[in-house]
C-alpha cells in the first residue's frame, strides 16, 4: 500500500464519523451512543466527586486481510479502577478491496490517527459537559492527557515509535507506550 492509499483510506474513516456513527460499548451498560458514553464518563466520576479521574484513549488492530479497530476510552478513578467504552470501526470489504496490501505499519499509523481524532473530539465534548456542570456548581476533577499505542522499544514496532510518538504529541496529547500503554494492548486488544 501506498503512502496516498494509506491516506485515502483515512480520509474515507473520516467521513464515517468516529463520534456520531454507531455506538460504544461498554460492559456494564451495553451499546451507548456519544452523548450517553458522556453521561455515563460523569455519572462515574459524580460517583466520587473527592477522586481524580484519567480519561485515556487507545486504539488496536487484528493482523487479517480486513482489518478493523478496537477504539477504547477508558477512564480511571485514580487508585480504584475504572469504566471502558469501546467501539470497532470498520471499512466495507469494497472499499479494503482496493488496498490489498495492507501492512502492519499502515495498520499502526491508522490506529494512532484513529486515536487522535476521537481522543480530540471527546476532549471538546467533556470541556463542554465540563463548562456547563461548572456553571451549575458541578465541577469535577479530571485529567485528559495520554494517548495509548501499540507500539515499544522491544520488538518490530520499535522502528515506529519516534514517528507515533510524534504524531501523538503533534495533537496536544502526551503518548504512552508499551508497557505502559494498556488502554491499547490491554483494552483495546482484547476485542480484536
Amino acid at each position: 500500500m501506498t503512502y496516498w492509499a494509506f491516506f485515502s483510506m483515512f480520509n474515507y474513516m473520516q467521513e464515517d464519523n468516529i463520534l456520531t456513527n454507531g455506538y460504544f460499548f461498554s460492559p456494564s451498560k451495553g451499546n451507548l451512543t456519544l452523548d450517553e458514553v458522556i453521561k455515563e464518563i460523569f455519572g462515574y466520576m459524580q460517583e466520587s466527586p473527592e477522586n481524580q479521574y484519567e480519561v485515556i484513549v487507545g486504539c488496536d488492530s487484528p493482523s487479517s486481510d480486513k482489518p478493523f479497530f478496537p477504539i477504547a476510552i477508558v477512564v480511571l478513578r485514580t487508585g480504584f479502577g475504572g469504566r471502558f467504552f469501546l467501539k470497532k470501526m470498520h471499512y466495507p470489504d469494497s472499499f479494503l478491496k482496493r488496498f490489498a496490501n495492507i501492512n502492519w505499519k499502515n495498520r499502526i499509523l491508522q490506529e494512532v490517527y484513529l486515536s487522535c481524532e476521537l481522543a480530540l473530539s471527546l476532549r471538546e465534548e467533556l470541556e463542554k459537559e465540563n463548562t456547563l456542570r461548572r456553571a451549575q456548581g458541578e465541577s469535577l476533577k479530571y485529567q485528559f492527557e495520554y494517548i495509548h499505542a501499540d507500539v515499544g522499544e522491544v520488538g518490530k514496532t520499535k522502528e515506529m515509535v519516534k514517528e507515533v510518538v510524534g504524531l501523538i504529541k503533534g495533537n496536544g496529547f502526551e503518548p504512552k507506550i508499551k508497557p505502559y500503554s494498556f488502554a491499547a494492548t490491554v483494552v483495546a486488544d482484547r476485542y480484536t
